[in-house]
């Protein structure tokens, strides 16, 4: 299953939003982000993986999460008529995290305009001292990380270490009180909703500014 959102002509850029372990396309984030991108005049794909085609819950193992990843993106590629290098490539939590390990592949890197890491994954729950940040020092192109100051998954002190590896440009958007699923505390007066909306002007403000 994916949906394509956005024009089919005459854009210069498109995004490929990638689901989380516990999600689908119809993630509200991903959903909010692929509307403001389309506002805005940028084409984007969410998809589902094999796994949730399938009715599954469990991921599928990382080679099929790969592949899928892969032909997603070149999925997108055909569908806005822009080539791979045009791309923007990234998604939710895990779907991001496989974005990132392709496009920092050591064989075979797949190419993108940059890469858009919406709750990125640090580490597996309960284990921190399984980093998954090697690939980062492959990471030539412009990164984003829009990550919640709570995220347990990736300590904000912890993830601002781990990409200083990365030799391309990094930016950051730190959700204020919120954890890994966007929720932020009941005491910051702000809304899940009100994240959703910070997620989605945050994405598309980067992924129009990144360069032509």
């Amino acid at each position: 299953m994916s949906v394509y959102r956005g024009p089919r002509k005459g854009a210069d850029r498109a995004v490929l939003l990638a689901h989380g372990a516990g999600s689908d396309h119809r993630a509200p984030v991903l959903v909010a982000v692929a509307d403001a991108l389309a506002e805005a005049g940028v084409p984007s794909l969410r998809f589902d993986y094999p796994y949730r085609v399938a009715g599954r819950r469990a991921p599928d193992r990382p080679p099929v999460l790969a592949s899928a990843t892969r032909d997603a993106a070149a999925e997108l590629a055909r569908r806005s008529g822009l080539p791979p290098e045009r791309l923007v490539l990234g998604g939710r939590s895990m779907g991001g995290r496989y974005c990132s390990q392709l496009v920092g592949d050591e064989t075979d890197p797949l190419p993108a305009l940059g890469l858009l890491l919406l709750g990125y994954p640090l580490h597996p729950a309960g284990r921190p001292e399984r980093r998954r940040a090697e690939h980062f020092s492959r990471l030539r192109v412009p990164v984003c990380f829009v990550s919640g100051t709570r995220d347990a998954l990736a300590r904000r002190d912890d993830l601002v270490e781990a990409a200083a590896a990365i030799p391309g440009p990094v930016t950051w958007c730190w959700l204020e009180t919120a954890d890994h699923g966007f929720r932020p505390l009941r005491s910051s007066g702000r809304t899940a909703q009100d994240l959703v909306e910070d997620v989605a002007a945050a994405s598309v403000a980067w992924v129009t500014t990144l360069p032509g």
